[in-house]
């Protein structure tokens, strides 16, 4: 990659997403152009999604814009002006990354062939599921666990697919291990996907949407739709517990999948330990506080994130240590076995 687009790159990522502006340098110097890039496409594809205001069908325009300009810079031109003239981007590091999407365009095409291909095919597995659960959009929830599942693989799933493809090009006990990798890997991202979903559903509720399997919490005699005030509902809070629980699963899938990295690949270890880690503590914070009604209320402290950053690199070297992170990090979460997870259990792919 030109040094042009690298600076373009790196002065770009901080003001999209501080966790990441600290996880990417934790990467092999040579990963690091290639997953830069594929964070800042996928966070322009979710500028689109965040709009509460757009059509579906404009939505899915720019989406196929977006596409067309992997290899077309002309519509990468198109992209940015559509966008923009909507005036329905109000952010301004949001305006200023849209702006620039034809340089971060011009980035992917000046990647390795194979890398090219590990992230086109993510983002064309999110633009068109995005495009696809636009017309789920509800302040209600979706249908039932497998629409949540599906959506989980659209958004996170898929990169941790592109991710695994990615590490495999770098060390060959990665490669031989690349089989076992893809399957945890959809796990892996609907850990982190529905962490994020519990944490943001009160946020995500004002503004017209929420996640949340409806036939969850049906079985617990809440009817999503109908009730208001869920939070004080006994069965609402089973069902956050559930999920969590379901989250728990997934998350001790991620485990495996970071245990999985040889040892010697510190950086590539603590880029996945970190998220973990951050993940387990939000779903502690939920636990412990079934009845939270913002995200603010469940977030980590800074204090917390300094703890789990140190522990996961002091023990990202050793299998051991490692273990010994990530049980501590599970202290008093729920469990769920595969029998009871059923749908919500990963899959590769949707639809």
């Amino acid at each position: 990659m030109r040094p042009a687009s690298l600076a373009l790159q790196n002065r770009l990522l901080p003001g999209v997403s501080r966790s990441f502006a600290l996880t990417i340098p934790q990467l092999p110097t040579a990963l690091r152009p290639a997953i830069t890039n594929a964070y800042l496409l996928c966070r322009i594809a979710d500028t689109v999604e965040d709009s509460t205001s757009m059509a579906p069908t404009d939505k899915d325009a720019h989406y196929q814009r977006l596409l067309a300009g992997l290899d077309d810079a002309s519509a990468a031109n198109e992209f940015s002006a559509a966008l923009l003239g909507t005036g329905l981007v109000q952010d301004p590091l949001e305006q200023e990354l849209v702006a620039e999407t034809p340089g971060i365009l011009r980035a992917f095409g000046e990647l390795p062939g194979e890398r090219q291909s590990a992230l086109r095919d993510c983002i064309t597995t999110m633009c068109t599921g995005m495009a696809d659960f636009e017309r789920l959009k509800n302040p209600h929830g979706l249908p039932d666990r497998s629409c949540l599942r599906d959506y989980c693989y659209v958004v996170a799933g898929c990169v941790g697919e592109m991710l695994t493809r990615l590490f495999a090009d770098t060390h060959p006990d990665i490669y031989a291990q690349r089989e076992k990798l893809q399957r945890l890997s959809t796990s892996f991202g609907q850990g982190l996907q529905m962490t994020n979903i519990l944490k943001d559903v009160w946020d995500d509720r004002q503004r017209g949407i929420c996640w949340l399997p409806r036939d969850v919490f049906e079985e617990h005699g809440v009817d999503l739709v109908q009730a208001d005030d869920w939070q004080h509902h006994p069965g609402y809070q089973e069902g956050i517990r559930f999920l969590v629980a379901v989250a728990h699963h997934h998350l001790q899938c991620a485990r495996d999948y970071t245990l999985l990295i040889p040892a010697s690949e510190v950086g590539i270890r603590r880029f996945c330990s970190w998220s973990i880690g951050m993940a387990l503590a939000t779903l502690r914070n939920i636990i412990g506080k079934l009845d939270y009604t913002a995200g603010e209320q469940v977030k980590i402290s800074r204090r917390r994130l300094r703890m789990i950053v140190a522990t996961c690199n002091l023990s990202a070297g050793s299998n051991k240590l490692l273990r010994g992170a990530f049980k501590l990090g599970c202290h008093q979460l729920p469990d769920a076995q595969a029998h009871q997870i059923g749908p919500l259990l990963a899959a590769r792919g949707y639809g």
